[in-house]
């Protein structure tokens, strides 16, 4: 799997690094994407967080999200994309700080 950015150029909403999609390269997701990740800076600036593609709807007026990819079983099972994702985020941020100085 290749992870791909779009950075978020305007600051808005504040806070939002990036958008990021998810290329599958092998098995039968081989030639797909899923689009809908988001690379965030923490409110408390102690790192990054990603969400992961969402479905809004709205229930008496209320906006609420439905997740599009969810566990099976173990509830920490996003966890290992999350991180895959973030990590492949900060290699990108150094290519384009390379890019810019070198």
């Amino acid at each position: 799997m290749v992870v791909k950015f779009m950075l978020n150029d305007k600051g808005n909403p504040p806070g939002k690094l990036a958008d990021a999609e998810v290329h599958f390269d092998n098995d039968v997701m081989a030639g797909l994407k899923l689009v809908g990740f988001a690379v965030w800076e923490r409110r408390d600036g102690t790192g990054r967080n990603v969400t992961f593609p969402a479905r809004q709807y709205s229930v008496n007026g209320e906006r609420r999200s439905f997740a599009l990819l969810r566990p099976i079983i173990d509830q920490h099972a996003q966890d290992a994309l999350r991180d895959a994702i973030i990590a492949a985020f900060a290699e990108f941020e150094a290519q384009q700080h390379l890019a810019m100085t070198g």
